[in-house]
C-alpha cells in the first residue's frame, strides 16, 4: 500500500476530529456534573396554592411565594425561603392559621422549622408569636426555646422563654413566663 498526501492529510483530519469529539464529551459530562452538584434544588414551585385532603376532607391549604426542594439531598428537605402560610382545618371545619417569613421541612424527621415573625392563630383566636417554632408533625408537637407572647381570646397574656405544646395548644408547658391572666369569680350563692 503507498502512502500518498491524500492519506496523510486525512489520518491527521481524523485524528484531530475524534480528538475533538472526546474533549467535548469529557467538557459536557463536567458541565452536567457541575449541574447536578451542590447546593441546587431538584425543583422550584413559584405561587405555591396546594390543597391537602384526608378522605375527601380538606385539611390544610399552604401558601408559599416560592419552594426549593432538596429530597434529592443525602438528608431531604423543602425550603420556602420567601414565607409560608398553612391553614388547618380540624374535624368540624374550625381553621387554624400559621404564618412565617421563612419555613424549612425536613422529610425524614417530619420537623418543621419556622423562623421570623412566626404567627399561629388558632380556631378560638388564641394568638402565639415568636421568633422562631417547631412542629414535630410525627409526635404532633409545638416547641420553642425562644421568646414568645401568648394572648388568649378572654384578654389574658403570657410572654415567656420557651415551651413546650401539644399541637392543639391543650397541653401547654411554659418554662419561664410573665403575663396576666383573667379570672372569673361567681359569687357564691
Amino acid at each position: 500500500m503507498k502512502v500518498t498526501y491524500n492519506h496523510i492529510i486525512s489520518g491527521i483530519v481524523t485524528l484531530i476530529g475524534v480528538t475533538i469529539l472526546f474533549s467535548c464529551q469529557g467538557n459536557l459530562n463536567e458541565v452536567r456534573e457541575m449541574d447536578l452538584e451542590g447546593d441546587s434544588p431538584q425543583a422550584v414551585a413559584e405561587g405555591l396554592n396546594l390543597k391537602f385532603t384526608d378522605s375527601g376532607r380538606l385539611v390544610a391549604i399552604l401558601r408559599s411565594p416560592k419552594m426549593f426542594d432538596y429530597t434529592n439531598k443525602e438528608f431531604p428537605y423543602r425550603e420556602f425561603p420567601d414565607g409560608v402560610e398553612v391553614e388547618f382545618f380540624d374535624e368540624e371545619n374550625k381553621k387554624n392559621t400559621v404564618n412565617s417569613d421563612y419555613g424549612i421541612i425536613y422529610e425524614e424527621t417530619g420537623l418543621i422549622d419556622l423562623r421570623g415573625n412566626v404567627v399561629i392563630v388558632t380556631s378560638d383566636s388564641t394568638q402565639l408569636e415568636a421568633n422562631q417554632l417547631y412542629w414535630d408533625q410525627n409526635r404532633s408537637w409545638v416547641f420553642t426555646d425562644r421568646a414568645n407572647t401568648i394572648k388568649f381570646p378572654n384578654g389574658a397574656v403570657n410572654e415567656g422563654q420557651g415551651f413546650d405544646s401539644n399541637q392543639n395548644f391543650g397541653n401547654f408547658r411554659s418554662r419561664t413566663n410573665v403575663g396576666v391572666q383573667i379570672i372569673d369569680e361567681k359569687e357564691d350563692e
